[in-house]
């Protein structure tokens, strides 16, 4: 009983010391609040910047892939046809 106690007072001492090292890591990198919302604020701009150029590219791709396809017979060449010019009149 005293060595689950001891144990679990000396988990939660460890426990405790590393919350306040990765703090002290953090207000390290991080002098101020302000310099954190800066930070994230030009990380969310990047981020969306990304994104975006990233979906364009994807949505050029399938464009084109769907223009190499129209040859195809049957309906699925007319269907594809369809669906590219929708995408380039948009």
């Amino acid at each position: 009983m005293i060595k689950k106690a001891i144990k679990r007072i000396k988990d939660d001492n460890e426990k405790g010391a590393r919350a306040d090292l990765l703090q002290e890591l953090f207000n390290d990198v991080n002098r101020s609040k302000a310099q954190i919302y800066q930070l994230n604020f030009v990380r969310g701009i990047f981020f969306g910047f990304g994104s975006v150029i990233g979906g364009t590219i994807v949505v050029a791709l399938i464009v084109a892939l769907l223009n190499l396809l129209v040859d195809l017979p049957g309906g699925v060449g007319g269907f594809i046809q369809y669906i590219v010019d929708t995408v380039r009149r948009s």
